[in-house]
């Protein structure tokens, strides 16, 4: 009989979360920058956004294009409340952008510094390091390894029940797989 999976506390990482937990998740933990996110929670997130993002840019691009009376006029009076929504968007995702980034480069095992690679032009870095899978060394920005006997993860899904001999006072202590 298999046991019902249930989500991790807020403090862990969500390993096989979908997609509208991804992005409650990420408003939860709105501005939150330690820890870590699994790559579901990032890449999930990151859907999200882009989705949105290109939604409103094509609405504010194609209405105000078709409703511009000026020559040389790019958005014509139809197209600057999806502007505005658009601007309104991004500022609203700032910060949740960054903290799950932060918290996905620390699953990899990655300090959240790396980030700032995004800030000089090298964000294709920061994609690159929030692809890798989440590493030993993440135990060090939270809780233990999901892979751990005594962690939470594909190893050893949410609500199992722990390993013989697992002693909770020791949690995250243990050698690693």
């Amino acid at each position: 009989m298999s046991v019902p999976v249930s989500a991790p506390p807020l403090d862990w990482p969500h390993y096989g979360i979908g997609f509208v937990d991804a992005v409650k998740r990420a408003f939860k933990k709105y501005a939150t920058f330690t820890g870590r996110a699994s790559r579901g929670e990032f890449w999930w997130w990151f859907l999200a956004n882009a989705i949105i993002g290109t939604v409103l840019y094509l609405l504010m691009f194609g209405l105000g294009l078709a409703t511009a009376t000026e020559r040389g006029q790019v958005i014509g009076p139809a197209g600057w409340p999806f502007a505005i929504l658009l601007l309104l968007w991004a500022l609203a995702v700032i910060v949740p952008n960054i903290a799950v980034t932060v918290r996905r480069l620390h699953d990899a095992g990655y300090s959240g510094w790396f980030y700032l690679f995004t800030l000089v032009g090298l964000g294709i870095v920061t994609l690159v390091l929030c692809v890798l899978e989440t590493s030993p060394n993440a135990a060090r920005y939270g809780p233990p390894y999901p892979n751990h006997p005594q962690g939470y993860g594909p190893g050893n899904a949410y609500g199992q029940q722990q390993p013989p001999g697992w002693d909770p006072g020791q949690q995250g202590t243990g050698p690693l797989p």
